[in-house]
């Protein structure tokens, strides 16, 4: 009888009675949740015009956090070193294709997603060689990010607005938008599409293979940059960071491999999911819920419904 009230009753009757914390854990894991998004967003892109898994994408995101932070330590004004970080990504794009993609094009797609692993290792030996590995903090306040928080009085207490959060927030959901429009209204975006479908049928009707495969290596990379910015705005930029990335997993089975939209609610669903689980119950299910939380949930979708809430069906033909 304790055990069934600590886990249907207690957690219940606090946020009845704490609505207060109730709404900041729901503002905070929908914080969390659009930045799970985020990461998983370039998983999706790649995924969607390749059907590449990409392992590398959290790197790139640890990537475009250092370079940004190591331009503007060189001297160079914030805002140019963004525009000098994506030139670094589009080049980057650019040796990808010419020197993984076009050799192992049309090859099994579990060579492809090995090469992303040694590609992920290869970028982490070369970014610690050329950065370090010491923490840096981002520099997200030369860039214009509004910083400081606010109080909106809510039920006797308070909820707490973080501006950085929001400002998180809503470039998150401008970008989802923005790239959820590229892929289904222009011309670039349905032959990303395309060449998703079958590389083959892409080619002969025009469609260049590998201008598609640097085009979304380089809006994957935008993403990552985006990306490390505001995470390393919130906990500072290390290779730990990548941890972080690899929440993005569970963001992609919820959601589905290659819907932009499920990247945002699968992400959602896991920033405030476990949230609320690590607050009501985390004491009776012991520390570090937030840990394993994503993982659990993407085993059931695993189980019951392993395309996710958003992707391609799965067809058998017998």
């Amino acid at each position: 009888m304790d055990l069934l009230t600590g886990i249907f009753i207690t957690p219940f009757a606090e946020m009845i009675g704490l609505p207060d914390l109730f709404f900041q854990a729901l503002w905070d894991g929908f914080v969390s949740g659009t930045l799970y998004g985020l990461i998983a967003l370039g998983f999706v892109l790649i995924f969607k015009a390749s059907g590449v898994f990409n392992f590398a994408q959290p790197i790139l995101v640890v990537l475009a956090a250092l370079a940004l932070i190591s331009f503007y330590k060189m001297g160079v004004p914030a805002w140019i070193s963004v525009v000098l970080v994506l030139i670094m990504f589009y080049g980057l794009a650019w040796l990808i294709e010419r020197l993984i993609l076009r050799k192992l094009v049309n090859t099994d797609g579990n060579i492809l997603f090995m090469s992303t692993v040694a590609l992920s290792f290869i970028i982490i030996g070369a970014a610690q060689w050329i950065f370090g590995g010491r923490p840096s903090s981002m520099i997200h306040k030369e860039l214009g990010i509004p910083t400081g928080s606010f109080e909106w009085p809510m039920f006797g207490g308070g909820v707490y607005f973080d501006l950085l959060d929001i400002s998180a927030a809503v470039v998150a959901v401008i970008l989802i938008v923005c790239l959820g429009l590229f892929f289904s209204r222009t011309k670039i975006g349905r032959g990303l599409r395309a060449v998703a479908d079958d590389h083959q049928a892409a080619l002969s009707v025009g469609i260049s293979l590998n201008q598609i495969w640097v085009i979304v290596w380089f809006v994957a990379g935008v993403v990552a940059l985006v990306t490390g910015i505001f995470w390393g705005a919130r906990s500072d930029v290390s290779f730990a960071l990548q941890i972080i990335g690899f929440k993005a997993l569970p963001v992609l089975i919820i959601g589905g491999f290659t819907s932009v939209p499920g990247a945002i609610v699968g992400g959602l669903m896991i920033g405030i999911g476990e949230k609320i689980f690590e607050i009501y119950w985390g004491p009776l299910l012991g520390s570090g819920v937030e840990g394993w939380f994503a993982y659990f949930i993407a085993l059931g979708f695993l189980l019951f419904k392993p395309q996710g809430l958003f992707g391609d069906k799965i067809i058998e033909r017998v």
